[in-house]
């Protein structure tokens, strides 16, 4: 009404139409406001997948100084090259064509492609293509600068599941071989499982694909990726292994296997706390924002129950590994940690934290039997165990998800109200074992194939390793110039080759080892 006093109708217009006026101004306004909510909760949503992706990215230190510590010291160049690239490249790749053919356009459900993405009118995730142009102007940016984040969070999932593999041929791979199946998997075997089971339109698509009659039994339950990423890059490691064959030494003549320490146990302790830390950038962070109704009791629950399991999957393995070793096992300790992080990492939002207790205790055992397998009886030289801490502890939780999710657990994780096998639901346990024989079969032939070409091609191990007598190459002295730790003087990194370098012993003056009268000695 005093709108209109002010532009001198007021003697012409009535009480009810001024009320209507000024109800017409609260209602643009509270649009505005809700709008202005609406793209603020997108930033906060994009904010916190750029922080929990941090932390998964954060990983890749994990996994090099995992890595650099299992291997021996004149291999520690050659794995920490591996794991650079595995970021720099994965990164392209992800970029270009890998963020489409896992959540490229599935087109219409009666004809759409349920296997693998591809690429609508504008391009959409294929190169970033659809992501730019008037859409972003119309969005104001704010939709898109979610989906950037997202294309992030993604991209380090896929960088790690390309890194597991690395530690199963580590000491044997030719860089050219690498860089090869690297493209592969994270271009190609590993995007195509996330489009099956992340994907809106995917066959196996729990809690993304909107009609659950276009899904086989509704779709399984892996909230992070017990199957995605860790089964799929475990699989992917042991084909590699086994094709690559063992390092020269790790079994007698006889077939007995033989003990090749690795050179840094602190480097071993370290990764595998990096590696727990990200974790809660892994599994919390899969919620995929922060502003969800109930998002904060599910990233909480699934911090909880990851936390229990690491912990009881670190003493399973080594107590359990005392009865036979008689020793108390570092190495145990990591990987039994490693073990219950990926157990926990399918159902960490749908289970109860002493259901988590007991997924990461079994998890444990999982991975210390399938390691005495794959080394004792399969002669499988791994030297990270990928494929037994990925592969088999990765098929573990995909299975112990659909035994123990409750109801409302899945129903506040986004899944529709399920309940596991023991809760009385059956088909979670169907939908998950169809998950695992797709992924085994899809990552196993895949990797299999390019491993066996690369071997033909002479492109997979240096040809000389082959012997099982010839003394295993030095790859850091072969191909990245020196020992990782060797003085520069003496010809490391950072000494140009064209340089002259004094390579004599340098003459040491010693003390005199006769101690002091006047002090113990040592």
């Amino acid at each position: 009404f005093a709108r209109a006093t002010a532009h001198g109708h007021a003697a012409s217009v009535s009480p009810r139409a001024s009320f209507r006026l000024v109800m017409g101004d609260i209602g643009a306004e509270f649009a505005a406001f809700k709008s202005d909510m609406q793209k603020k909760d997108q930033a906060l949503d994009a904010f916190y997948l750029l922080v929990c992706g941090t932390f998964v990215f954060f990983m890749q230190c994990g996994f090099a100084l995992l890595e650099a510590g299992t291997v021996r010291s004149k291999n520690t160049k050659n794995i920490l090259l591996k794991n650079l690239l595995d970021a720099c490249l994965g990164a392209i790749i992800w970029w270009l064509w890998g963020m489409g053919v896992a959540y490229g356009d599935s087109g219409d459900y009666d004809d759409g492609n349920e296997f693998i993405g591809t690429a609508p009118n504008n391009g959409g995730p294929f190169a970033a293509a659809g992501w730019e142009g008037r859409d972003w102007q119309e969005s104001g940016g704010e939709y898109y600068g979610y989906t950037m984040a997202l294309w992030f969070f993604q991209y380090v999932f896929a960088a790690a599941a390309a890194t597991i593999v690395s530690g199963a041929v580590a000491e044997r791979a030719q860089l050219i071989a690498y860089l090869i199946y690297t493209t592969i998997i994270t271009g190609f075997i590993y995007p195509v499982v996330v489009h099956w089971v992340w994907c809106d339109g995917g066959f196996l698509s729990g809690g993304f694909t909107g009609d659950k009659d276009k899904t086989w039994a509704g779709g399984c339950i892996d909230f992070a990726g017990s199957g995605v990423v860790h089964m799929t890059g475990g699989v992917a490691a042991l084909c590699g292994a086994f094709v690559i064959g063992p390092r020269a030494g790790r079994f007698d003549e006889s077939g007995k296997v033989m003990p090749i320490p690795g050179q840094s146990t602190p480097f071993q302790v370290v990764g595998t706390f990096i590696l727990w830390m990200g974790w809660y950038g892994f599994n919390p962070g899969s919620t995929l924002g922060i502003n969800g109704a109930g998002y904060g009791a599910v990233m909480a629950r699934a911090a909880m129950c990851t936390t229990v399991s690491a912990s009881i999957g670190g003493l399973t393995v080594v107590f359990f590994d005392r009865i036979f070793s008689k020793t108390y096992d570092v190495g145990m300790v990591c990987n039994g940690i490693l073990a219950g992080l990926v157990s926990i990492t399918a159902g960490c939002a749908t289970v109860h934290p002493w259901a988590a207790l007991v997924i990461g205790m079994i998890g444990g055992l999982v991975y210390r039997g399938c390691s005495h397998c794959v080394l004792h009886k399969l002669k499988v030289d791994d030297p990270l165990d990928s494929s037994s801490v990925h592969g088999a502890c990765g098929a573990w939780g995909v299975i112990a998800a659909a035994l123990l999710t409750t109801e409302e657990f899945a129903a506040a994780a986004g899944y529709q109200r399920r309940a596991g096998l023991f809760y009385g639901g059956g088909k979670l346990l169907g939908a998950a074992l169809l998950q695992m024989v797709c992924i085994l079969a899809w990552s196993g032939t895949n990797a299999g194939l390019v491993f066996l070409l690369l071997k033909k091609a002479g492109k997979l191990r240096r040809r000389e390793t082959y012997m099982a007598a010839a003394p295993e190459e030095d790859l850091d002295s072969s191909i990245h110039g020196g020992a990782p730790l060797e003085p520069a003087e003496h010809g490391s990194g950072n000494t140009s080759r064209a340089e002259s370098v004094d390579t004599s012993d340098p003459v040491i003056e010693m003390p005199d080892a006769t101690p002091d009268k006047d002090q113990p000695a040592a």
